[in-house]
């Protein structure tokens, strides 16, 4: 076998194998001489038929499992001895010779990487700690959740729930299905579209109201999106809020049997605290993607971020064939998906480089730690545990999951961290908003 490696471009590789016209014959007398031992011909004693007649027979298609055979097996040996690493699939194409048999074969390599920039980034790790305030916000919070309703006979406000009957033309077309006769919509929640709650403010039950509402230009309905509606309302029912007390049947329905009221606040400060760490890791965490994306130079290979692209888009190809959509019109959105495909093959082979560069380790105490930790807030925590080691691929993720988590204090041991602190709130609404 003879190899020769073609430079197109930073990554990519036109790779020429030639292999001996002897080594070709060979393969092919040997698959012919076991195809004479194990065909049935007519007039021929099993075992007898003479090489010629099966190579007369079958040398066409044996000629083509070999050269099929020859490719996979050479180019496998080729890529090994001359230390290359593809990044995807190759594309290739065999040539015609006189004699043996060549081939092509065209792909990308993994990039090489430098991890130097690193010395010289900054990362910023957010400080925050659970206020008194931040308990009393929460606890408001917990009475939102168990708050009653009762019927009011007031003008609807900020608050209340509404019980309407709704119907709604958009360009002519009823898109409610005729009148929906009982729809609650509770004031102020924004589950509506904008604009649609405020219309309900200050109606008595009986009222009837039309009015104009433009839909989001981005809205689940294609057919509505961006589009002005006509609404009709009329009012049925009108229930305002009614919070409940902090007293021992509040208490005990979160687990405080004793109903003591600091040691329910000290247990929401605990279950806050623990969302908090939590959301603080995760928030360190990216900011040391944000670092490597931005510090760390790659030259990613095309065929890695167009699988990327894939992986993205199949919720939505899936999405398209439930509703019976022709794929090929959600195209387009390729595009969307571009930047966050870079980004994500970009970090991952950065991640790669340094895990294997540093060789770094899936620590067994580490993972059960972290399996301890996320089995704690469950009834039956050893459950939990068993669940998660009674499968590979579950628990592959946490081992994923801990193997990321020493990458990342690998880079802070690199760069410079700079401590900033933040309130309670802007922590976990960040969280909320990713």
């Amino acid at each position: 076998m003879q190899v020769s490696v073609e430079k197109t471009s930073e990554l990519s590789r036109k790779m020429t194998v030639i292999i001996p016209e002897e080594v070709v014959q060979e393969k092919i007398n040997e698959r012919l001489k076991t195809l004479a031992r194990e065909v049935k011909i007519d007039g021929f004693r099993p075992g007898k038929v003479p090489q010629n007649v099966v190579k007369k027979m079958y040398g066409t298609r044996v000629k083509e499992e070999i050269t099929g055979d020859l490719i996979q097996t050479n180019y496998f040996k080729a890529l090994q001895e001359n230390q290359l690493r593809p990044a995807g699939m190759p594309q290739i194409e065999p040539i015609k010779v006189d004699e043996g048999f060549h081939f092509t074969a065209t792909f990308e390599v993994y990039p090489e990487i430098s991890l130097e920039a690193l010395d010289s980034a900054t990362v910023t790790k957010s400080i925050a700690v659970v206020e008194s305030s931040d308990i009393d916000v929460m606890i408001q919070k917990l009475k939102e959740q168990r708050k009653g309703w009762a019927v009011s006979e007031q003008p609807s406000q900020d608050g209340d729930k509404v019980t309407i009957k709704l119907s709604g033309v958009c360009e002519g077309e009823n898109f409610t299905d005729g009148t929906i006769e009982e729809f609650q919509v509770e004031i102020g929640t924004k589950r509506m579209i904008p604009g649609f709650e405020e219309q309900l403010i200050g109606l008595a039950v009986g009222a009837n109201k039309t009015f104009e509402i433009t839909f989001p230009e981005v809205y689940g309905n294609e057919k509505l999106a961006g589009k002005a509606a006509e609404f009709e309302v009329e009012v049925l029912k009108i229930e305002s809020s009614a919070l409940p007390e902090i007293d021992a049947e509040f208490i005990k329905a979160y687990g405080i049997d004793s109903a003591d009221l600091e040691e329910f606040r000290a247990d929401v400060q605990a279950n806050m605290q623990r969302e908090l760490d939590h959301a603080l890791k995760s928030r360190l965490k990216n900011a040391v993607m944000d670092v490597l994306y931005a510090n760390i130079p790659v030259t990613l290979p095309l065929v890695m971020i167009d699988q990327e692209v894939e992986s993205l888009m199949k919720p939505y190809y899936e999405s398209a064939k439930k509703r019976n959509v022709d794929v090929n019109d959600i195209k387009p959105a390729n595009a969307d998906f571009e930047e966050q495909a870079k980004r994500r093959v970009a970090l991952g082979l950065i991640l790669a480089e340094i895990i294997q560069k540093n060789e770094l380790k899936v620590d067994a105490d580490q993972v059960r730690a972290v399996i301890d930790e996320m089995a704690e807030s469950y009834e039956d925590p050893e459950q939990v545990v068993s669940w998660y080691y009674g499968d590979k691929e579950r628990l592959a993720e946490v081992q994923q999951m801990v193997l990321e988590d020493a990458t990342v204090e690998w880079v802070l041991s690199k760069v410079k961290v700079i401590d900033e602190s933040v309130a309670f709130n802007d922590v976990m609404d960040s969280v909320a908003q990713q």
